[in-house]
């Protein structure tokens, strides 16, 4: 068994983390030379597509309060560290994706309820990080990454986890 362990608009959640009153804000991170936007928040999502050209929605930044904010690559790197050491306490195999997912295996886990485990994990991370995840559990890496966007879409059912 496999699980994706992903963090929730990450870099935008590490804005929040140091700057808490942005939460339930809008928020974007640009991309080097804040050229194009590469993470928002929630609040965003519906009016500002990933990979925007910054300049082009200078207007709707403005019109709707968005929070822009130039990539902190030292601060972002130190969260993710943060946060996949978290993640090494649940799993002996972890493998690093990105600097905002990793996969975790579970072989020998078949007496663990992993819907508590990742219940477990995903208070942990919070807790211990500030960051909130979404988990994917699966039997491939493939389909738990269709697992942990069927987990991010529909957080009510699924406790952001499958």
């Amino acid at each position: 068994m496999f699980a994706l362990v992903d963090c929730n608009n990450f870099y935008a959640s590490c804005e929040r983390l140091f700057q808490p009153w942005l939460k339930g804000k809008p928020v974007v991170v640009l991309s080097n030379n804040d050229g194009c936007v590469i993470a928002r928040s929630n609040e965003v999502k519906k009016y500002v597509p990933m990979g925007a050209v910054a300049y082009k929605f200078k207007k709707v930044f403005e019109q709707n309060n968005v929070n822009v904010f130039s990539t902190n690559f030292a601060l972002y790197g130190d969260l993710s560290n943060r946060v996949m050491n978290n993640l090494r306490e649940f799993s002996p195999d972890i493998e690093i994706y990105s600097i905002d997912e990793a996969f975790l295996k579970f072989d020998g886990f078949e007496e663990y309820n992993l819907q508590e485990y990742g219940v477990k994990i995903k208070n942990t991370v919070n807790k211990n990080v500030g960051i909130t995840v979404s988990i994917g559990f699966v039997y491939t890496k493939t389909l738990c990454k269709v697992a942990n966007r069927i987990a991010k879409i529909f957080p009510e059912k699924t406790n952001k986890f499958m």
